[in-house]
């Protein structure tokens, strides 16, 4: 049942211990294995490995155990000890002497690393159309608030006049600068580990060329020991752009949560979006919000883990590869959901009114009254004193009719630049 069964039996406690879990964490890279076998196929008939027929009956099985997946039905029984056993199992069982010639010139260290790649491309690019979902959202938001003002805070204090047009397009700006991370990640996964074997290569004439082809990389890993380094390499990569993603999202999170307290009563939301409390019956909890915050907090953890799982192993394969897949995935999987709520919620945001005429917000403006001194002559240094004698003596009356016109400011949001910046 095993890949690497030589005849002889090993103690189970030890095989409890080393397989883990991979069973249930496999079923997620179960269909970029079965593609990577296809591709593996083609390129074994094309060498002269398998005949023609062989491959047509390879890929038949193949297929077969596609259409399992999809509809469900694929297991990994408690007798296999990953996926790739399962897969090579049931296409001997089904197919004779052909299902065994399917791993010739392949090892499993390769056999993985090419569904690892095939996965993390694959959920990568799903991350990024959820986050230019999101993104679009929030421009939306900002064009249909940007009249809205609200007080702008430093160090908690309330500062210089913002709007919720500013707030939300902030937010969609920052996530550009993650989509650069994820699509270098996604550069570094999308190069075609196959072929490396145990990580020193094949005697066997393999033609990278073909597997790099049929599997959609943009090019392949040429090194073969450089193949196998990358594993961990692209996971620690990985885990920098989702935590650099998770950063703001959760910062957005935390906003929200402020906002919607009564100390600040500049948002809500429907009440089916809320929580309440169990003695309290005024309560309208975020807590979906506070869920994403400490989700996302997790998730940046994770580029830690990768780093002292992989830290100073050297070169060739390592058995504690194995601890970066679970939650690798459930990382991905966790900011597919994270991505997918968030966009849900925040659509339904109710934006108040915000009187910022109110005693607490009268030194909002006096930026805004400084620069009007200027304006009128006065330096910049001596305005400054001006109106801070003015706060001293409580004697400041604030001007709101200030407009912020240069590119970025309160009303010149710049949406449709802004739109324009997302990576293609």
């Amino acid at each position: 049942m095993k890949l690497w069964d030589k005849g002889t039996s090993i103690d189970k406690k030890i095989e409890h211990f080393t397989v883990g879990n991979d069973r249930e964490i496999d079923l997620h890279i179960a269909k970029y294995d079965i593609e990577a076998s296809v591709a593996h196929a083609k390129m074994l008939q094309t060498i002269g490995i398998l005949t023609a027929q062989e491959l047509e009956q390879l890929e038949s099985g193949l297929a077969d155990l596609a259409t399992q997946l999809e509809n469900g039905t694929f297991t990994i029984e408690s007798q296999f000890e990953d996926v790739h056993s399962k897969i090579e199992f049931e296409l001997t069982k089904n197919l004779g002497e052909v299902g065994k010639k399917i791993h010739t010139a392949r090892s499993r260290n390769d056999q993985v690393l090419v569904a690892l790649h095939l996965f993390y491309k694959a959920q990568l690019g799903d991350i990024k159309t959820k986050t230019k979902t999101f993104f679009e959202t929030l421009l939306k938001l900002a064009e249909m608030h940007k009249r809205s003002l609200l007080p702008g805070y430093t160090h908690l204090q309330v500062a210089m006049p913002s709007s919720f047009g500013l707030w939300f397009s902030a937010y969609a700006e920052v996530l550009i600068d993650d989509v650069y991370l994820l699509d270098a990640a996604t550069k570094t996964v999308d190069q075609n580990p196959l072929g490396s074997a145990a990580g020193y290569g094949s005697s066997f004439p393999i033609d990278r060329d073909i597997t790099t082809k049929a599997l959609g990389f943009s090019t392949l890993k040429y090194n073969v020991v450089a193949a196998q380094m990358s594993r961990g390499k692209s996971e620690r990569t990985i885990a920098l752009a989702l935590g650099s993603l998770a950063n703001t999202l959760a910062r957005f999170a935390m906003d929200i949560c402020l906002y919607m307290s009564q100390n600040f009563g500049f948002i809500s939301f429907p009440e089916e979006l809320t929580t309440g409390s169990s003695i309290m019956p005024h309560k309208k909890n975020p807590d979906v919000f506070e869920l994403i915050r400490g989700k996302c907090n997790k998730i940046q953890a994770l580029h830690h883990e990768m780093v002292l799982i992989t830290n100073n192993l050297p070169s060739g394969y390592h058995r504690d590869f194995q601890l970066l897949k679970e939650n690798m995935i459930a990382a991905i999987m966790d900011m597919e959901a994270i991505l997918d709520i968030f966009n849900y919620a925040i659509q339904q945001i109710i934006v108040k009114d915000v009187d910022l005429k109110d005693d607490k917000y009268k030194y909002l403006f006096t930026v805004d009254s400084i620069n009007n001194l200027v304006v009128d002559g006065m330096s910049f240094r001596e305005a400054y004193q001006h109106i801070g004698n003015q706060v001293q003596n409580d004697t400041y009356q604030p001007n709101l009719g200030k407009e912020h016109s240069h590119i970025g400011s309160i009303h010149n949001l710049c949406l449709d630049a802004i739109r324009t910046k997302f990576p293609k």
